[in-house]
């Protein structure tokens, strides 16, 4: 029973980041800081998880998944609630949510909304982001992977429109994974690329490769590109769908954070592509193996991410549902669990410090003859001085 509890654990951080957007004021922003630190903290203490379970069950761990949909859209409502009262002349209640939360508890959400500041409100744009990015990206990543599965693949591209990202059950499937790790990749960062960089490179690269796929899949249909069969125009359809709705909530204050919220959830995807796969090289002719994604088995983040966390396994099979991700012990490893390196690849200088020697330790240890040739290329275009001196003679490396 605890091998299925455990991935509920998704579900009670996403009803804990509703509850502090509930109240509004300062607790959106201790939220943040408490769901931030509690995973830093928690990967740190816990230690890795390698357990492979047995699951009789494993429908119940697919219904979990579709749970994100309404989990997430309630937790958007919670912010739409609390930026409903800008701009406008008279107190608004939208559902008569404020006035529900006053009755069962006697908490007075119209008097704490009034008292929010722009400080809570950006703070509630980055828990609210942040929600975006883990209840609905991670839980997409995973559904759209299911391409026998219309319930999963609906359900996963609407948890991917409220981050503007829907092409991403395109590009990703059927780019990413084939791409991964060679410089056809637009989620792969090479060498030396800073993480705010690759937001804008990936985002704008993947979009377009994912119009590529997709208009070779409608010309193989005879459909035209410019319709309702474009899976990538559907895609925009429920993202403006969820603006409008936005908008019913909150007006044009309803769509302005909302917006920001969504772009926030979208970087931090990309954020993860970077630290998945930075600095490796990949013949894009040769099969992907388990050393072409760093991996990491932190506890917390395995259990509270739907084993996202085992990412080397997933690039080898990619059609494996979560619950049944190895650990590969033996994959390079990321510097420590998602959240604690996300905070590090936002400060470059920190990031290239300590990921430097992985990379090279990569080089050294899992790399091929080719990949180090590879690497050498690499290394010269990193722009970094620690990089540059090294160049691979066969399986040497000379400074």
């Amino acid at each position: 029973m605890f091998h299925y509890l455990k991935f509920f654990l998704f579900h009670g951080i996403g009803l804990l980041s509703a509850l502090f957007l509930t109240l509004g004021g300062d607790w959106m922003t201790y939220g943040f800081l408490a769901i931030f630190c509690g995973y830093v903290l928690l990967d740190a203490v816990l230690g890795d998880d390698i357990s492979v379970p047995d699951y009789a069950r494993p429908e119940i761990l697919t219904w979990q998944l579709w749970l994100a949909l309404p989990l997430l859209a309630f937790i958007l409502f919670t912010f739409l609630w609390q930026v409903s009262g800008l701009w406008q002349t008279a107190a608004v209640d939208p559902l008569g949510y404020g006035a529900l939360i006053q009755q069962l508890s006697g908490y007075d959400m119209l008097a704490a909304r009034d008292s929010n500041s722009g400080w809570n409100l950006f703070w509630g744009v980055i828990l609210t982001g942040l929600m975006i990015g883990m209840v609905g990206t991670i839980t997409g990543h995973e559904l759209t992977h299911r391409t026998w599965d219309p319930i999963s693949m609906w359900v996963g591209r609407w948890l991917l429109a409220f981050s503007f990202d829907s092409n991403f059950a395109i590009e990703h499937v059927y780019g990413h994974h084939r791409y991964v790790s060679t410089t056809e990749d637009p989620a792969t960062a090479p060498r030396g690329r800073n993480v705010y960089a690759h937001i804008v490179i990936s985002t704008l690269r993947g979009n377009l490769s994912a119009w590529r796929i997709e208009q070779a899949r409608l010309q193989k249909k005879r459909q035209r590109l410019f319709s309702l069969h474009n899976v990538a125009i559907r895609g925009y359809l429920m993202s403006a769908t969820i603006l409008l709705a936005s908008y019913w909530v909150a007006g044009w204050a309803g769509v302005l954070f909302f917006s920001a919220a969504g772009v926030w959830g979208k970087a931090l995807l990309e954020i993860v592509n970077y630290m998945e796969h930075y600095g490796m090289v990949r013949n894009p002719e040769t099969p992907v193996q388990p050393r072409h994604s760093w991996n990491t088995n932190k506890r917390f983040s395995s259990w509270s991410m739907f084993n996202l966390t085992r990412h080397s396994h997933h690039h080898a099979q990619g059609e494996v549902p979560y619950h049944e991700l190895q650990p590969y012990r033996d994959a390079p490893m990321m510097i420590n669990g998602y959240l604690t390196t996300i905070a590090i690849a936002l400060v470059p200088p920190l990031w290239h410090k300590l990921m430097t020697p992985k990379v090279l330790d990569w080089d050294a240890r899992y790399a091929s003859a080719e990949e180090r040739r590879m690497a050498t290329a690499a290394n010269q275009k990193s722009g970094l001085k620690s990089l540059q001196a090294i160049r691979y003679d066969e399986d040497a490396h000379t400074a």
